[in-house]
């Protein structure tokens, strides 16, 4: 037994505090001097010179130099080159003219050397040089990045654990862990496989051409508020608790790639790199929404389950909620708040299962309220409407407020709260930066802003018949005129590699004809078995055929036409055969976040809506999908022998066929009824 006067010694405490020194993003060096990659010719990496450069008199430039910025410096930059070229090949030839043998060698030399890029010819070096044209490289599934921000990123986090004994600090340990962000391309846009020398060359190299051209992203489109317009690798520090270096993990792993696809598309990483990692260092309330993001995709994703993922959700909820309100008493850091706010509300809609739907404890759109009294303080849409005649670019945080704003306000069947600044830019003709973010061009969205607030007045009884009906008209002509006449057109060129303006065309040609079924469904009387409703829905599954699928597609860009169309669809119609189709191809990933919500409610407003047509023996259930929320049930489908006496290719119903008119249930009741407070978009 220890005596009275012995010092009684503490155990030892461990705490964690997270290191001050700056975490590392670096990205992979990409071999070969400047020169030779832009003449697209394997390099040597010789110094002070490359063999190529110093046989043709041009400058080795290792190091990034600033005609490499942009497209129109680069091309002066090949037009120098070939002068130097040229140059050097004629002296050639002239120091050797006193022998034949000399001349036929220079001669030869001229052909095989001067030939850089502007020769079609395949060289076969220029398909193994590291970085230029490798088939598991990001610039091969999205368009070479000019600024050099489109390659592999890395994120260093630091962590530190101190040891005290009677608060003296005994030992320190450090650890570091090492995330990438960068994760590999869909397998369907991968080159195809090589066999031999007969391959396209030609076409191969001038399908990359062409998607060099369309593909190079004017970051100018949107204006990021947390960096300058440089694009060098940046230092960021990420304060994490050690038990949350999982989540961080699985954030950058699983959760951002799935967030903001068409933008993706056009510039692999940029939106990670240069607004939502400097965000996470700054900005504790958006690293609270990041990381509860995170842990909600874990706890319900079998193949990423944590014991401690429903722990860490609500830890870092509370932690959010805190913070947020804390900053809001203290009427203090706006633009943070406004980044949490609108990061958090975006997020949700990529994470959680919709077989087990909990309700959450702040809805999105008292979330969203909160951030569009952030966004009237900071006065973005008066900047935005100010700089629409200076082709200024809009701000990316107006730009996913707007988007959220249009689309979440036909959730809730009221205007959108900026709807009168949507109104301005049409008539201005200018661009809030939504094609290039969420993939449907800015007049289309801002028609289905002026098509919200037209089901606004209906529901709020201000209209009569007679005027939404003139109303109804008039956005009808609208809408005729801002349809293209070109046909759609698959958005991959002929080597496999996407093209984002058309895959962009592609998805505001599928939005189009949603508002249209939408505008058509505020009409007194509507019912889904109109023939003209039956026949926009059917074109509808014509038209997600240009949309890529999968896993690695582009379905969680549709949501909201998806809802809309199949919401008014009718059980022959090709539409849920398709619906059905994608949920198959997106297997396990289709029960989650807005998609499987969206599949969800849909299920719902089927099978009320058909319940009628059921049981008068007209069609047959079958599942839609096999996978499909909850795995039981059942998507009324008409049978063959309906499809074979509907009349039409389109599913519309012969005028022999007797069909019930049930009437409709509103997808909007539905989720009301059973208490789904969604943001399908």
């Amino acid at each position: 037994m220890a005596s009275a006067n012995e010092k009684k010694v503490a155990p030892p405490v461990t705490k964690d505090s997270p290191s001050t020194k700056s975490s590392k993003m670096h990205r992979r060096s990409r071999s070969g001097c400047f020169t030779c990659r832009l003449r697209r010719k394997k390099c040597d990496e010789g110094k002070p010179k490359c063999k190529a450069c110093r046989h043709l008199g041009l400058d080795c430039e290792y190091k990034r130099p600033q005609w490499w910025s942009n497209n129109e410096t680069r091309r002066k930059q090949k037009e120098h080159i070939k002068t130097i070229i040229k140059k050097t090949k004629t002296n050639e030839k002239n120091a050797s003219a006193q022998s034949q043998y000399g001349m036929n060698h220079a001669a030869q030399g001229y052909s095989d050397d001067s030939a850089d890029e502007y020769d079609p010819t395949f060289d076969p070096s220029f398909a193994t040089t590291p970085g230029l044209f490798d088939p598991y490289a990001p610039n091969i599934y999205m368009p070479p990045d000019p600024y050099g921000a489109g390659v592999p990123w890395e994120v260093d986090v630091k962590t530190e654990r101190h040891t005290y004994v009677n608060d003296e600090l005994t030992r320190r340990d450090s650890s570091i862990s090492t995330f990438s962000t960068f994760y590999p391309p869909p397998a369907h846009v991968t080159l195809p496989s090589y066999t031999g020398d007969d391959w396209v060359q030609h076409d191969v190299l001038e399908s990359r051409q062409n998607s060099w051209t369309e593909g190079d992203f004017d970051f100018n489109a949107l204006d990021v508020p947390h960096v300058a317009h440089h694009f060098e690798p940046q230092c960021s520090m990420v304060q994490l608790e050690d038990c949350d270096r999982p989540l961080f993990e699985h954030l950058l792993q699983n959760v951002l790639p799935m967030l903001f696809p068409v933008q993706e598309a056009y510039q692999h990483g940029s939106v990670r790199a240069n607004v939502m990692l400097p965000a996470l260092e700054n900005n504790k309330a958006y690293l609270h929404s990041c990381l509860l993001a995170a842990a909600t995709h874990m706890k319900g994703n079998k193949l990423f389950f944590s014991p401690t993922a429903e722990d860490d959700a609500m830890r870092h909820k509370l932690a959010f909620v805190t913070i947020v309100v804390d900053a809001l008493n203290n009427d203090s850091c706006h633009t943070e708040m406004l980044d949490a706010l609108l990061g958090m509300i975006s997020l949700q809609g990529c994470v959680g299962s919709a077989i087990d739907l909990e309700k959450e404890l702040i809805p999105w759109h008292q979330h969203f309220q909160t951030a569009g009294d952030i966004v009237q303080r900071l006065n973005l849409p008066q900047t935005l409407e100010s700089n629409a005649g200076t082709g200024a670019p809009p701000t990316f945080n107006m730009s996913l407020t707007a988007w959220i704003d249009i689309l979440g306000s036909t959730m809730l069947g009221k205007a959108p709260r900026f709807s009168n600044t949507y109104r301005n830019m049409f008539f201005a003709q200018a661009s809030t930066g939504l094609e290039k973010l969420m993939g449907c061009n800015d007049y289309v969205m801002y028609l289905l802003s002026e098509v919200a607030c037209l089901d606004s007045l209906k529901v709020e009884g201000k209209l009569d018949d007679i005027g939404v009906c003139n109303h109804i008209t008039s956005l009808a002509t609208t809408l005729d005129s801002v349809e293209p006449q070109e046909l759609l057109q698959f958005p991959f060129n002929k080597a496999g590699i996407l093209r984002p303006k058309q895959l962009t065309k592609n998805i505001s040609a599928v939005f189009r004809k949603a508002t249209r079924v939408y505008l058509c469904s505020l009409v007194p009387e509507y019912n889904r078995y109109q023939p003209a409703t039956v026949n926009l829905i059917a074109q509808m599954a014509e038209m997600l055929q240009y949309v890529p699928s999968g896993p690695n597609g582009f379905d969680r860009c549709l949501v909201w036409p998806m809802l809309i169309c199949g919401a008014n669809s009718i059980p022959a119609s090709p539409l849920r055969r398709v619906l059905s189709e994608r949920c198959d191809a997106l297997g396990d990933s289709a029960d989650h976040g807005s998609f499987g919500r969206m599949i969800r409610l849909l299920h719902e407003v089927w099978r009320r809506n058909d319940d009628m047509v059921i049981s008068a023996g007209v069609c047959e259930a079958t599942p839609v999908t096999a996978g499909s929320p909850s795995g039981s049930i059942s998507t009324p489908i008409a049978s063959a022998s309906i499809l074979a006496t509907a009349g039409t290719s389109t599913g519309a119903p012969s005028s022999t066929t007797t069909m019930p008119r049930n009437q409709n249930v509103h997808w909007r009741d539905v989720m009301q009824q059973n208490g789904w407070d969604f943001l399908l978009i």
